[in-house]
């Protein structure tokens, strides 16, 4: 382990005292190979860094200093919240005020990124707790990636659609097909995860990329109309021609175990797909935010005028009920993992 996280662990393990009693906080153990975790917690190609199964939950909080091969999975994400959560607060200085009411989807934008970025790192901080944790929290991954995909919906109809596309038919049926196929994206992850044992049959991988690709198609829908549309002199297009060529190529490292089925055990702790997936992702975030910003800029002052007082209220008040459906989609899957383990053959 290098020395820097020695150190890190070395401060968050000091003994404390009170009333006498020495407190200790218990340090996580050295990570171990695939052989030695149960089979639900393995990847392919991936043999070794895993993190021991049945530590204490401090273990794992801890662990956020130690060398394993979720490591960059959670620092990619962690470290991409600072930076959206820190770049809105910058941006919302430099606007002129007030914001009103054109603001609010682009502050729900800015939850659901928050949302999916720190569901995702600490599903992968704390899954290997326990099968049931992994379960959990996985489970609320999916909801994390739900809300996403409706925050990215919202944000696209209200600052980044032109007139011709909000008056087709993709264009009327936008905001409730966004709903429905941000739950049934949760909902569809959700069981495939529940349903298919290792090795994984090709069918848990459609249940996976069939909701994600039909909502994302939808989602950018109105930037790509945009985008074939659209003039050069928009500040905005650049970056989100930019946005799409990310998501394009995180969608091939999460679909692909590439490069480790190519190099078995070399991919372990640093270079394996899934690390790769997250970071292009990051990037997909951070792009598509800085283009939000500048059509928000570029449009707020005709928001309401353009689309509506009513309607937008109406489009915002939905994206808790869509937050509402798919935790409760997932409580709902949270019973059935707990179910299935119960009577699982000791």
């Amino acid at each position: 382990m290098p020395q820097w996280a020695l150190l890190c662990l070395s401060f968050l393990s000091l003994r404390q005292r009170q009333g006498g009693a020495v407190l200790r906080y218990p340090s996580p153990q050295g990570t171990v190979s695939a052989k030695d975790v149960p089979i639900l917690f393995r990847e392919p190609y991936i043999h070794a860094g895993y993190r021991p199964t049945g530590q204490p939950l401090v273990c794992y909080l801890l662990s956020l200093f130690q060398v394993h091969n979720e490591s960059l999975n959670v620092w990619s994400h962690l470290l991409t919240g600072v930076a959206v959560l820190l770049r809105f607060l910058l941006r919302l200085h430099s606007w002129e005020r007030p914001l009103g009411l054109a603001a609010l989807p682009l502050c729900l934008y800015l939850a659901s990124a928050l949302t999916y970025l720190g569901c995702s790192a600490a599903a992968h901080l704390l899954q290997s707790h326990s099968e049931l944790a992994h379960y959990r929290l996985f489970f609320l991954d999916y909801v994390g990636v739900s809300v996403y995909q409706y925050g990215c919906a919202l944000a696209h109809y209200f600052y980044s659609s032109e007139p011709a596309w909000r008056a087709s038919g993709v264009g009327a049926l936008f905001l409730p097909a966004a709903i429905f196929l941000g739950w049934l994206t949760c909902a569809s992850c959700c069981f495939a995860k529940l349903r298919y044992q290792r090795p994984y049959p090709l069918r848990r991988k459609l249940f996976q990329l069939v909701p994600t690709s039909l909502a994302y198609l939808l989602d950018i829908s109105p930037v790509a109309h945009r985008l074939a549309n659209g003039s050069s002199g928009d500040p905005a297009l650049a970056l989100h021609a930019l946005q799409i060529c990310f998501f394009l190529l995180a969608a091939l490292f999460f679909s692909c175990p590439v490069p480790e089925c190519f190099f078995p055990g070399r991919c372990d702790v640093v270079g394996h797909g899934h690390q790769i997936f997250h970071l292009f992702l990051a990037l997909c975030t951070l792009i598509q935010q800085e283009a939000l910003f500048r059509d928000f800029q570029a449009r707020r002052w005709t928001l309401e005028q353009v689309h509506g007082r009513d309607r937008l209220l109406l489009a915002c008040v939905s994206f808790p009920t869509l937050v509402l459906c798919s935790a409760l989609t997932a409580c709902v899957m949270c019973w059935h993992a707990r179910k299935k383990l119960k009577s699982r053959p000791k």
